[in-house]
């Protein structure tokens, strides 16, 4: 099963959205990932135990080695340093020296993933990571999910241009364009996010009124119609009331809703947490 299928296999499982998929797999190594200050090695010499080591890349880079003493390290590959070892101890020390080196701990390059996962918090990239693996290593998303995640970038940009990419994962089903997004490739100091679900509130002369989640570009119109539309005696003239989160300033919006259904006003499109109050028309 490949890691968007898996991730799919999460989005599409238990009530309501989302389930969790217990001890799910750490992503793949790259060949290509390079190795960075904090990371831990395992140094192995064949046949020579007392040469064998797991020393931590420190910050100027370097290993310390039996022999060999400071070896420069950073920013190599795991098949370089396996090289270059093998180069210096056989240079002169050792005749024809087996060495294999593997990372042990990938401490040196991250991403951070944050809100509606089971387990959020800083997650190592080991080589070319890409946003699939660092969802399913975070475990899954949480029944507060809404599916939509976003990558803000800290170190450069995305390729056309941009410092922020989202993408809507939707239980059951993977469009193109989701899967695509899954494959995003990964930069240290990027900041995953599962963003939480969220409502709106219609209330007053409507035959369902009560609160509803907001996905796609809800409207006021559409908001009126999930809510089984006007009571008899429900006006067409309704009210938006929304508070910026930013000030906490409440503003009253005015929306005509004849006017909308006639292409003469415009249709609002909701934010989380508005309200559309709907009042009773005078008879």
């Amino acid at each position: 099963m490949t890691r968007a299928a898996l991730l799919l296999s999460v989005l599409s499982a238990a009530c309501p959205l989302f389930a969790q998929v217990p001890g799910p797999p750490r992503a793949p190594v790259s060949p290509d990932y390079r190795v960075g200050s904090g990371d831990v090695l395992e140094v192995v010499v064949l046949g020579n135990d007392d040469l064998s080591r797991m020393p931590t890349v420190q910050t100027g880079g370097t290993v310390t080695l039996p022999l060999l003493g400071e070896v420069e390290v950073s920013g190599l590959t795991v098949a370089e340093i396996k090289e270059k070892l093998t180069t210096l101890l056989g240079r002169d020390y050792l005749v024809r020296p087996q060495v294999e080196v593997t990372v042990k701990e990938y401490q040196s390059q991250f991403v951070t993933v944050l809100g509606e996962v089971a387990s959020p918090g800083r997650k190592a990239l080991r080589g070319r990571t890409r946003l699939v693996d660092v969802l399913v290593d975070a475990g899954s998303f949480t029944p507060r999910a809404s599916g939509e995640v976003s990558i803000t970038r800290l170190d450069g940009t995305f390729e056309d241009g941009s410092k922020t990419r989202t993408l809507h994962l939707v239980a059951g089903s993977l469009t193109a364009e989701a899967q695509s997004g899954l494959e995003t490739p990964l930069r240290h100091g990027d900041i995953v996010s599962a963003q939480p679900k969220h409502y709106v509130t219609v209330e007053g002369e409507v035959n369902r009124p009560g609160r509803f989640l907001l996905e796609g570009d809800l409207t006021v119109s559409g908001a009126v119609s999930l809510a089984g539309g006007l009571t008899r005696f429900g006006s067409n003239g309704v009210k938006l009331r929304r508070v910026d989160t930013a000030t906490g300033k409440t503003s009253i919006i005015e929306v005509d809703l004849k006017a909308v259904r006639k292409g003469e006003d415009p249709d609002p499109r909701l934010l989380p947490n508005d309200v559309v109050m709907v009042s009773r028309r005078l008879i």
